[in-house]
């Protein structure tokens, strides 16, 4: 990784940014060691930093162990698109969750992943592995369907080449999701059925702010069985959306990369 010491112009700032690298989905807690290898950073450096870090509330330390601290995610959504599009979809969220009892999700794309950006949990036995903050691939869940729909060619090529099996029923042949993604864009939304996790189905809509009709986002729903009242639950969310896409202020099409 960049950072190391060794690197010649290496600066504090690009190796406290190497440091928080070392965290992700796969690692969410490391020990220094770990940390260190992982950031390409001497042990005293990155002790030195995460010492620092700590104290500012960017890490928190549990044991010999640290994890991202709650200061980073509360920065994070400083961010205008984020902040504007969480705190505009609050009421429609509340809304669905009470309409449908289902988890609920407000999610967007980051790269070849689905950011989740906001999760109300259903009152339904379903597994469900996401989580605020946390990433799935796009190809897996209902709002990743839904964005890699409309997303541009050169990221639906780069998802279709490494379509990994989440669960027996991941949907892992190019052809076959190239078609869910046309329904996708000429149905205005997406379902799975056991993708990500198995008994869990979920149907998903896009978000367009009405100033320029891209889609930004996409709301999702997490059930037990889609079959049943999935018309209901598209209409749902379908009313939901549009209220989300009415109310956003500011163009979100520049977040999408």
């Amino acid at each position: 990784m960049s950072g190391n010491l060794s690197t010649p112009g290496a600066s504090v700032t690009s190796r406290v940014f190497d440091l928080l690298g070392a965290f992700d989905a796969d690692h969410h807690a490391l020990s220094l060691t770990e940390v260190a290898a992982r950031a390409g950073l001497p042990v005293p450096t990155a002790h030195r930093l995460a010492r620092e870090l700590v104290g500012l509330g960017a890490l928190e330390r549990r044991g010999d162990r640290y994890t991202v601290g709650r200061r980073l995610w509360d920065l994070g959504l400083l961010a205008p698109v984020q902040y504007e599009l969480r705190q505009v979809a609050a009421p429609f969220l509340q809304d669905l969750y009470g309409a449908t009892g289902a988890t609920v999700h407000l999610a967007e794309r980051d790269g070849t992943e689905v950011l989740y950006l906001d999760r109300l949990s259903g009152n339904a036995s379903v597994p469900v592995v996401s989580r605020i903050g946390g990433r799935l691939p796009l190809h897996a869940t209902g709002v990743g369907k839904v964005l890699l729909a409309w997303a541009p060619e050169d990221v639906q090529r780069q998802v279709l080449t490494s379509l990994t099996r989440v669960t027996p029923y991941t949907i892992t042949q190019p052809g076959r999701l190239r078609e869910q993604l046309r329904r996708t864009r000429r149905d205005g939304y997406a379902q799975t059925v056991e993708e990500m996790s198995q008994g869990a189905c979920s149907v998903a809509v896009p978000i367009r702010p009405s100033a320029t009709g891209d889609v930004v986002a996409a709301l999702g729903l997490v059930v037990p069985d889609v079959s049943r009242g999935r018309a209901r639950l598209v209409s749902a969310l379908q009313v939901a959306a549009a209220g989300i896409g009415r109310s956003l202020r500011i163009s979100l099409s520049e977040t999408s990369r």
